[in-house]
């Protein structure tokens, strides 16, 4: 890892073992945000990403998770009037796991007619595979924990 701006956001992670079950690293970003030049490294790295991939301008809109469930599924919502049909998307999450956020945002996205162009996350959870289920979505992340 060269880049020291990617070297400062990497910093910022920190972790906590066996959270929330043993075996489970949890990987809080807390401190980034807490820090204006670690999270400002952050959104710029990300945002040079998307330029350099799409070369277009991004607004923003909130998909949230309805109500807090337990288990694995969750419901999404989005205003209906924040996407034209085609309107191009990317889906920006601060952490990858299993996929389940954000496969649920882009199944949303679709029934929205929206065209999701790539998933981005701070943090990605190789292990978990959540990339390779996101297919064919392209993904990026800026750091990658087993």
């Amino acid at each position: 890892m060269a880049d020291p701006e990617l070297q400062l956001v990497a910093r910022r992670i920190r972790s906590f073992p066996d959270f929330p079950t043993p075996g489970v690293v949890f990987r809080d970003i807390s401190p980034l945000l807490k820090d204006p030049a670690s999270f400002r490294a952050a959104i710029g790295l990300m945002m040079g990403h998307l330029k350099a991939t799409h070369g277009l301008g991004l607004g923003c809109m909130l998909i949230r998770k309805r109500g807090k469930l337990p288990g694995p599924t969750a419901d999404l919502e989005i205003q209906k009037d924040t996407l034209e049909p085609g309107q191009r998307v990317v889906v920006v999450d601060d952490l990858l796991a299993t996929r389940g956020t954000m496969h649920a945002a882009c199944e949303l996205l679709g029934r929205l007619q929206a065209k999701v162009l790539e998933c981005v996350s701070l943090v990605e959870l190789t292990s978990l595979k959540g990339r390779e289920k996101l297919a064919p979505v392209p993904f990026f992340s800026l750091l990658q924990y087993e």
